[in-house]
């Protein structure tokens, strides 16, 4: 079994802000989600697609914060390299379609 030793309580902090990160971002997709819902007054297929995307961000983002916390604060245990994540290429790719399905519903506003 290899070796684990408590890592540097700075970069355990760090960790753990990166994962708060993380959730504070997927509230803030659900919130927006939530209000493209309320506050766009007309039903349009823009309207909801544009509040599930959100709120399925949201939802992939809750999810798969605390396994990425949890596989870093393991590397860091074992002295390994971090592990990397496709969430930064889904979110990116995420909020590129909310920003341009946001566009569209402004333009056709």
């Amino acid at each position: 079994m290899p070796d684990q030793n408590e890592p540097d309580y700075r970069f355990t902090l760090a960790n753990e802000r990166t994962f708060l990160a993380w959730i504070r971002t997927a509230l803030g997709l659900l919130a927006g989600g939530v209000a493209v819902h309320q506050l766009i007054p007309e039903p349009t297929s823009v309207r909801t697609t544009l509040a599930v995307l959100c709120v399925a961000l949201a939802a992939i983002l809750a999810a798969t914060g605390y396994p990425r916390w949890r596989r870093v604060q393991a590397a860091m245990s074992r002295g390994e390299p971090l592990p990397k994540s496709p969430m930064i290429l889904v979110l990116t790719a995420g909020v590129l379609l909310i920003t341009v399905l946001a566009a569209v519903l402004v333009i056709i506003g």
